[in-house]
Parts: C-alpha cells; structure tokens; sequence
C-alpha cells in the first residue's frame, strides 16, 4: 500500500466514525410508539388510552405501573419488554399488565 492510499484510508475511517457517531442518538430517538392496530398490540388489547380499555378492573393500571415497562418516571411513554424496539404511552394499558414490583 502507497504512502497516499494509506493517508486516503485513514481519513475515510476518521470520516465514517464521525459521522456514525454524530448519528447515533437520532438513531435512538427514531423509535416509534406501538399503535393500537399492531397485531401483537390488537392481540394483547393493547389501548393508549387506558381509560378505553373494556377489560381493565384497576383503576391504576396504567403501563408506566406495570413490571414490563421500563420508560422514566414521568416520561410520556417508554419501552416495554413485551412490545421491544417501540414504546408504549405511560398512560396506555394491555391485557398483560402485571403491578411493577416495588
């Protein structure tokens, strides 16, 4: 390999690792929220709103209570181990709601 190729290599590498890292939190933020219609979600009687839901009996089940949620206390919504790579709303509830351990 020549002096200038090797130059040429480096900087590509600079270039690429930049650039992936100056994308990475984009990346991250780009994660969408389950919508009611997502088969798993229709499966599970998922609703953002909890208050629609028919079949739920406690009034304070809400996803941001239950043990599958893993989003930020007091965050609009967050990730949900049963729904992974999207987010539910806080205020949302599914048939699989379990009360968060405290």
């Amino acid at each position: 390999m020549t002096h200038d190729a090797s130059r040429a290599s480096r900087r590509r590498f600079i270039k690429l690792t930049v650039g992936g890292l100056a994308a990475a939190p984009f990346a991250a933020a780009a994660v969408e929220a389950v919508s009611e219609t997502n088969p798993q979600a229709a499966a599970l009687g998922y609703k953002m709103d909890a208050t629609k839901a028919a079949n739920r009996k406690d009034p304070k089940a809400f996803c941001n209570t239950c043990n599958f949620y893993s989003g930020k206390p007091g965050a609009a919504n967050g990730p949900c181990a049963l729904f992974t790579g999207n987010l539910v709303n806080a205020k949302g509830w599914c048939t699989a709601w379990v009360k968060k351990q405290a």
